[in-house]
């Protein structure tokens, strides 16, 4: 028998606390809720949950990143809405100061409430702001590096028995592209007519024998067949590149010797369409929003000039019956280019719901795979903290048990 090494005691003091260490563990994994609370409960898998948490966390700021870019859009897309009805507005001016049922008193009248219009618009572009940005007065557009002169395209004339047209091309004997006859006849006469930068050009040029689609360029407007097209466009470039040398209203009205329009003819030569804004140079300025949890997972936004110089409607005249007409063609282009502003403006405010929707389902499914790896089994714990807690106790019984067994040494020494 022996009494300085208690094996039997030692071997029970080593297994109660393996016990109780364990059963400690499990407390601390029932208490927080986790099953990896430290490194050495898990190595890989906190690596793994590590890694996770920063794609969710990622993922939840990228939602809430896309909201503030909705909220931007919206504010954008509002102020345009009011520069809408200003436009509505001057249309209606325009209309009401093209009939000569108005004294000079009246057009006088409609000329002031356009002019404080036009005032309101720039007002709009220059002071329309989200989180103290600029939104509408170009700041926010892509880089312009150049000015750009804006380009008018007329694709619905063909030079004769259907041939595609050329600068060459005689106005005589001109066709629509469904191949009739225009009826531009030898002394009849041709009225260009353009607004610029709010003013109103005129020019006739008497039709004779030879003269051609190029002899209708005049002041601001260099008239060029564009080419790769199988008809033939004609292009109106405007000479001044930018929004001060920008042409808006072009219209070529033709007339006969009596002073009849030639209807068919005056709408086919003006059937022009923009195809190229014009733009004064500028810095990038383009948003870029960050809509997901990595790096480059992004979209960009640009929101262009809607000042009234970048829509034509500056200094805008209404003064006589002639301007009053051209500036209802001018507002038309105008309200088309906010129109287009604002449907791209919308089409991103329905693209940024469907990535907050996207972002919501990845960021959950994300956090459900990281739970499954951190979060602890409630129910499977508890197993476990009895399991060890009960083997602790038994543990600390048979120690005490095993302490007892030197006593029996002292029957020998009596």
């Amino acid at each position: 028998m022996i009494i300085n090494h208690n094996l039997m005691a030692n071997n029970a003091l080593r297994n109660m606390n393996i016990n109780s260490n364990a059963a400690a563990k499990s407390m601390q994994k029932l208490s927080s809720g986790l099953r990896i609370n430290g490194a050495a409960d898990d190595a890989a898998g906190l690596a793994i949950s590590e890694k996770m948490r920063g794609q969710i966390n990622g993922l939840d700021q990228a939602s809430s990143n896309s909201q503030d870019g909705i909220s931007l859009v919206q504010t954008a897309e509002g102020a345009l809405n009011e520069t809408t009805s200003i436009l509505q507005r001057m249309r209606t001016l325009a209309v009401q100061g093209a009939t000569d049922t108005n004294t000079s008193t009246d057009r006088t009248n409609i000329q002031d409430e356009m002019d404080q219009l036009t005032k309101e618009i720039d007002r709009i572009a220059n002071t329309t702001q989200f989180n103290t940005k600029n939104l509408l007065d170009g700041s926010m557009g892509s880089t312009v590096s150049t000015a750009v002169a804006n380009i008018d395209t007329n694709k619905s004339l063909l030079s004769s028995a259907g041939a595609a047209i050329t600068s060459a091309t005689t106005l005589v004997g001109l066709e629509n592209a469904a191949s009739s006859n225009l009826g531009i006849a030898v002394g009849d006469t041709v009225t260009v007519s353009y607004v610029e930068n709010g003013t109103q050009f005129t020019k006739d040029i008497a039709v004779a024998t030879g003269t051609t689609l190029g002899d209708l360029s005049t002041g601001n407007v260099t008239l060029t067949v564009a080419t790769g097209t199988a008809t033939g466009a004609i292009d109106a470039d405007a000479a001044t590149a930018g929004f001060a040398g920008g042409i808006y209203g072009l219209t070529f009205t033709v007339k006969d010797s009596a002073g009849t329009v030639k209807t068919a003819a005056t709408n086919a030569l003006s059937a022009f369409s923009e195809t190229t804004s014009a733009q004064d140079k500028r810095l990038d300025g383009s948003a870029t929003f960050q809509i997901g949890a990595n790096e480059g997972q992004t979209m960009n936004l640009s929101i262009n000039n809607m000042s009234s110089a970048a829509l034509g409607v500056s200094n805008l005249q209404a003064g006589t019956q002639s301007q009053s007409s051209a500036a209802i063609s001018v507002i038309d282009q105008a309200t088309a280019k906010v129109s287009k502003e604002r449907s791209k403006l919308g089409a991103v405010q329905n693209r940024l719901e469907h990535t907050i929707n996207n972002l919501g389902t990845s960021s959950e499914n994300l956090t459900s795979a990281e739970s499954r790896i951190r979060d602890v089994d409630m129910a499977k714990e508890m197993s476990t903290y009895s399991k060890n807690n009960i083997l602790s106790q038994a543990a600390q019984a048979m120690l005490a048990q095993a302490n007892q067994q030197p006593q029996q040494v002292l029957q020998l020494l009596r």
